[in-house]
């Protein structure tokens, strides 16, 4: 693994390719600028050939800010170092069971005794993401079904799991948008380890992601989805889709420069603020790195996410279940209590200086001089 040395004048951002207010500014550069104000140059990780790909899944730099899948940030937060959770985003997906498209199975109950793919990456790097989610979307299905384990037959797929080392794939990129033109990753197979096994009838059935990519498996017409977790009103039933995204930071960046922190939220509230207000040019942007068929595809998929980042309870909540889960199946060793995690006190910051700073030019706008500061003095 590479990373940079630490220059508290510069500050990395990376992001997973799904629905997060940084995934629309990577394009809008609202951060930069909140960051060029107190004199820090704002970079995406890959920028600089000194930063590999692993910095975004174990967070081996300190000054740097992760928005993405809540496993890979459990994981670091269990087992590899001290992080913050300043800001989460939900998009209720759940996930769901897909077989073959002609195959005579229309419920999981038609399952009993087939064979069902579990994914498992061969990076030893890295936490494996995505086997994390179909175990655990799995197992919620069979319950949900009066099923179990007992009535299937689960069978791993080792994948080589490592286009992070493909030359091609190292060098520079100045916006996370580059690597995905570069995958074509609408219909690079990466993200979905077991079509091809699904297609050739070496299993029954597999886990997807609800909406997101299995509308991209869907597309082919070779398959079909028989069982849908986000179509349940419990919600307690969605994290199995790697959700909901988490904004992570260190610990030390946290305690030796808030201030870097403050500047971070106060971009990224802006930008969620124009993206809820402005979904479909939105979608335009975040159809360029997600993985929603087209640009209409993503609207109606964001259409109702609120895309400022925040910690509300029932983020925490589902937060906290998919690290119970990944406690109880082996994925993490060390538990840790996930709304202790949360450090809410940075987006309260920010938002109050945001809303002092627009008291100010409003009212000196309308006034002789500006009006007296709304909270008295932030600090």
């Amino acid at each position: 693994m590479k990373s940079v040395d630490v220059n508290w004048k510069e500050f990395y951002y990376t992001n997973c390719p799904l629905i997060s207010a940084s995934n629309v500014d990577q394009e809008l550069g609202w951060v930069k600028e909140e960051f060029k104000k107190i004199g820090v140059a704002y970079k995406y990780l890959r920028s600089t050939v000194e930063n590999d790909w692993y910095p975004h899944y174990v967070h081996n730099l300190d000054n740097l800010m992760r928005f993405g899948g809540c496993h890979p940030a459990i994981h670091v937060q269990a087992d590899v170092r001290r992080t913050r959770l300043i800001g989460t985003t939900q998009v209720y997906e759940g996930g769901v069971i897909m077989v073959r498209a002609r195959d005579p199975i229309y419920k999981m109950s038609h399952l009993k005794g087939k064979k069902i793919g579990l994914s498992k990456s061969q990076n030893v790097i890295k936490n494996d993401w995505w086997r994390v989610q179909e175990e655990h979307g799995i197992e919620l299905m069979l319950m949900l079904n009066d099923m179990t384990r007992d009535d299937v037959q689960i069978v791993e797929f080792p994948y080589p799991d490592d286009w992070y080392d493909k030359p091609e794939m190292l060098t520079p990129m100045e916006n996370p948008n580059e690597y995905q033109l570069k995958r074509d990753h609408k219909h690079d197979l990466a993200f979905r380890p077991l079509e091809t096994a699904l297609e050739k009838g070496t299993i029954d059935a597999m886990y997807s992601q609800s909406k997101v990519l299995s509308v991209l498996s869907e597309t082919t017409g070779k398959f079909k989805s028989i069982e849908d977790l986000s179509r349940y009103p419990d919600w307690t039933l969605q994290g199995a889709a790697n959700v909901p995204a988490t904004l992570t930071v260190t610990d030390v960046a946290c305690e030796k420069h808030p201030e870097l922190i403050v500047a971070l939220l106060k971009g990224l509230i802006k930008v969620g603020r124009w993206a809820n207000a402005h979904k479909r040019a939105a979608s335009a942007i975040l159809n360029k790195q997600t993985y929603y068929r087209d640009e209409e595809d993503t609207y109606e998929n964001i259409r109702r996410v609120e895309m400022v980042p925040v910690l509300s309870p029932i983020n925490l909540q589902t937060l906290q279940i998919n690290k119970d889960f990944m406690l109880s199946h082996g994925y993490i060793e060390n538990d840790f209590d996930v709304f202790q995690w949360a450090a809410p006190e940075f987006l309260e910051k920010a938002a109050k200086e945001l809303l002092e700073e627009e008291w100010k030019t409003r009212s000196a706008a309308k006034l002789p001089e500006a009006a007296a500061p709304l909270f008295g003095r932030i600090g």
